[in-house]
């Protein structure tokens, strides 16, 4: 027999097992680090100019960041902040090397979701996210997962509950409904309306007092932050459930949402969400949030089977949301997205299941698919073991082809999406 104190037992086991591999994954203080960068990736693959133009403007001008020099002098090593001072100093024939950003517009929000575990939505949302970073956009990751998986990726271990998108949404709901008590009180016939009350076992938390940034955790990449998740937070789903009880009218579709909306809109250029395989609380605050949908799915059946049943539920709850009486001003419905696509991951190219999947996709979501789907490679599954982005394990680890090979499959997939993102960006409201 078994009870809960049995899995308690045996999770505090596995929790020394994440602190071991940890160790062995990041640096000795278990503390993950980010590397530098040679100067041949500085050139080619994230400036994409020649090396040796490169090494010219570098020769021409000292005050320029000269990077660390290897003993034998052939290559020079870049931090990523080296890089970005770089980018803003520098032109390559009178073009700007800054990322495109439209001009007026809040950070441009992103959720990779889908139903089906393993479709690789945590591995394409860290991998976009530090493309992103790489291309010069500062980017804010919001992980919706209580697996966490992105989080740990991200190098953050022991996370508190109130600190994740629980925090946010527990903190929604108080000062939401005191907002409404507020507006009770001050009409006419505010005598007449009842007051919502909440227990003092969610007021007496602190988490009212909270202020936007304290859920923005930096990484080991200094243009990324994340709010973070962690395994804790799994009982959003019935904390939820409880707080729509305690008030029925509480928008909590929206308390993500109208967080984001108190970040500044030039604080970030990027957000992106990683969404749990459910639809849920959190996930449809991520959904709700997003402006673009981007889904993750497996080259096999089944994974194209979970993808439809993922974007039928998805539609009915939407449309339940549509239904809803008690939406607050400044808060649309139906919800709507300025795209949504789907990413085939894991693909092998000379796998005639996976060709026949392919285009089966295609048949049915025509141009909706994207055009280069994320291959499967030993050093994507390598990145994986050792919770890292193909960009952060160095290429001198393995044969450089197979690095550029893997490197190249993500590099395709983050220009389109970023593509579909700077057109989609560009159609959202000026900001005030």
């Amino acid at each position: 027999m078994y009870t809960h104190e049995d899995l308690a037992a045996m999770q505090q086991q596995s929790l020394k097992m994440q602190g071991w591999i940890r160790q062995q994954t990041y640096s000795p203080e278990m503390e993950k680090t980010l590397r530098r960068f040679s100067s041949w990736e500085v050139a080619e693959l994230i400036f994409q100019v020649n090396q040796s133009t490169l090494r010219g403007r570098l020769a021409s001008d000292p005050s320029l960041p000269q990077g660390l020099v290897e003993e034998d002098g052939r290559q020079r090593w870049y931090s990523l902040d080296e890089i970005n001072e770089l980018r803003r100093r520098l032109k390559v024939n009178r073009q700007s090397l800054m990322p495109k950003r439209p001009a007026n517009k809040r950070a441009f929000r992103s959720a990779i979701a889908n139903f089906k575990g393993g479709a690789g939505k945590s591995t394409v949302a860290l991998h976009f996210a530090h493309a992103a970073a790489l291309d010069g956009y500062r980017v804010l990751a919001v992980d919706f997962d209580p697996q966490a998986t992105l989080s740990h990726s991200m190098g953050l271990a022991d996370v508190s509950e109130e600190y994740t998108v629980w925090g946010i949404m527990a903190r929604d709901l108080i000062r939401e409904t005191e907002r409404m008590n507020a507006s009770a009180r001050g009409a006419e016939s505010g005598s007449a309306l009842p007051q919502r009350k909440l227990p003092s076992s969610i007021t007496e938390m602190g988490l009212a007092d909270l202020r936007v940034s304290d859920f923005l955790k930096p990484t080991s990449w200094p243009t990324i932050d994340i709010i973070p998740s962690c395994a804790n937070a799994a009982f959003v789903e019935f904390a939820s459930a409880q707080y729509r009880y305690l008030n029925p009218e509480w928008s909590f579709f929206a308390a993500v949402s109208r967080y984001l909306d108190a970040i500044p809109p030039d604080a970030y250029d990027l957000v992106i969400f990683d969404c749990p395989p459910a639809i849920g609380y959190q996930s449809m605050n991520a959904v709700f949030a997003a402006d673009m949908l981007y889904i993750p799915s497996g080259p096999g059946y089944w994974e194209y089977d979970s993808t439809t049943s993922f974007i039928g539920q998805l539609a009915e709850a939407l449309e339940d949301l549509g239904r809803i009486g008690n939406v607050p001003a400044g808060t649309k419905v139906p919800k709507t997205f300025q795209d949504v696509r789907f990413l085939l991951t894991r693909y092998e190219p000379n796998n005639d299941l996976h060709r026949a999947m392919y285009a089966a996709f295609q048949k049915v979501f025509g141009d909706r698919v994207t055009d280069n789907p994320i291959e499967m490679t030993r050093a994507v599954e390598q990145s994986g073991r050792f919770l890292s982005s193909i960009y952060e394990i160095d290429y001198r680890e393995m044969t450089r082809e197979t690095w550029r090979r893997a490197r190249g499959s993500f590099d395709k997939a983050y220009d389109e999406f970023k593509t579909h993102a700077l057109v989609a960006w560009d159609k959202l409201e000026d900001v005030a």
